[in-house]
């Protein structure tokens, strides 16, 4: 492969179909940077999908480091790329590992792999998950909490599994906003579920310890996802002896070469998982998984939000 590409990129905007509504606040339109490297051989893309509530560059901080790029990049521009752009480094390095095997876009999501849907915060999902159901026969629903009262959501749950076929699993993602009697008293709940695979991050990314603490007292399966939202907290968990489930969202996480290398190495058990990028970033990181012989369904399940 030449060491030299013709580069250029390209904003968008999507608005949810309605505003998606977490622990984090509304969230009303997906911004990001579509770049595109050309060289001989053709051209491929790669998507820079920020994230900021995850610790992810800014789409301003993006899009200064593509513009004080010009109009053609070299290799070790790529993987010279700062820690503190990580979207810009998973953008970049899947483009250029898309020219040199092309992952056929069109068919991205013909991997063999099982899908989880995400439901929409409160009442909504005890309707919604029917239709998605019915339309995608998948087995695995993923439904924010933390957004409405404790026992509001606990009873919403409560119908929402039992209204499930058997074979239907639910996770629980409260993106760290509960606090530590709330999320003992979900724990509680959720021991006494089948239903549910896990429940990812409970707490805030600096309640490590006691993260740690509920995944021993619990039976309950406790994913990280904010706490391991860059390769270097990735890297600090495992320290720190985290064995529970692992959630990658790869769009943000910087480098999949490192990734890939950590999560095989070490053989953790992981979730692929969106942050509401197109189907350039969506078809790296799904091919990611599929190198990965990923176990769980991935959580890409979100198109029905545009």
């Amino acid at each position: 492969m030449v060491d030299k590409f013709k580069f250029k990129f390209d904003i968008y905007q999507r608005r949810f179909k309605q505003p998606l509504r977490t622990s984090h606040g509304l969230w009303q339109i997906r911004e990001g940077i579509i770049i595109s490297l050309e060289d001989s051989t053709g051209i491929a893309q790669g998507e820079i999908a920020p994230l900021p509530s995850f610790g992810s560059e800014t789409m301003s901080q993006a899009l200064s480091f593509c513009q004080q790029l010009g109009d053609t990049v070299k290799v070790q521009d790529i993987f010279s790329i700062s820690d503190r752009l990580r979207c810009c480094q998973f953008a970049f390095e899947s483009a250029l590992l898309n020219l040199k095997q092309p992952l056929g876009l069109a068919n991205y999501t013909n991997r063999n792999l099982d899908y989880c849907y995400l439901l929409p915060a409160g009442e909504l999902a005890l309707t919604s998950w029917q239709s998605i159901y019915q339309a995608q026969s998948n087995s695995t629903f993923k439904w924010k909490i933390g957004v409405y009262p404790l026992a509001t959501e606990i009873e919403i749950l409560k119908q929402l599994v039992k209204s499930f076929p058997a074979h239907i699993k639910l996770r629980l993602d409260a993106n760290g906003g509960l606090n530590l009697t709330q999320a003992k008293t979900w724990l509680a709940v959720t021991d006494q579920l089948p239903a549910i695979e896990f429940v990812e991050q409970p707490l805030p990314p600096d309640c490590f310890t006691e993260i740690l603490k509920l995944s021993q007292e619990y039976n309950t399966r406790i994913a990280l996802d904010e706490s391991v939202a860059s390769f270097e907290k990735l890297q600090q968990a495992y320290k720190q002896k985290w064995r529970g489930v692992f959630v990658i969202k790869a769009a943000i996480m910087g480098f999949l070469s490192r990734i890939e290398e950590f999560c095989t190495s070490n053989s953790l058990d992981i979730v692929l998982s969106s942050v509401f990028e197109t189907k350039v970033a969506r078809s790296a990181a799904i091919d990611l998984a599929h190198r990965l012989n990923h176990p769980r369904a991935v959580g890409f399940g979100i198109d029905h939000f545009y």
